[in-house]
């Protein structure tokens, strides 16, 4: 498990054995789960949005453009 992104808003964390990415909405306190496929898209344009040297709100604006897919609530065990 790696976080490869943190903001007030929004993290972003790699699970490499699984070759998926989890997505969380800190504020909503909801998230979902990206594997396989899609898991490689949402990576190659995450990474496209962070190296054009983007501010936080920019890539915190990226990650909003998922909201539709944020659908599991975060429990915490």
């Amino acid at each position: 498990m790696n976080i490869i992104y943190s903001s007030d808003s929004y993290y972003v964390v790699e699970y490499p054995a699984q070759h998926g990415y989890e997505l969380v909405d800190k504020r909503c306190q909801r998230g979902t789960f990206f594997q396989g496929d899609v898991a490689d898209r949402f990576a190659h344009s995450l990474r496209a949005a962070v190296a054009e040297e983007a501010s936080e709100e920019t890539v915190d604006e990226f990650l909003g453009s998922f909201e539709i897919l944020l659908d599991q609530p975060l429990v915490v065990h």
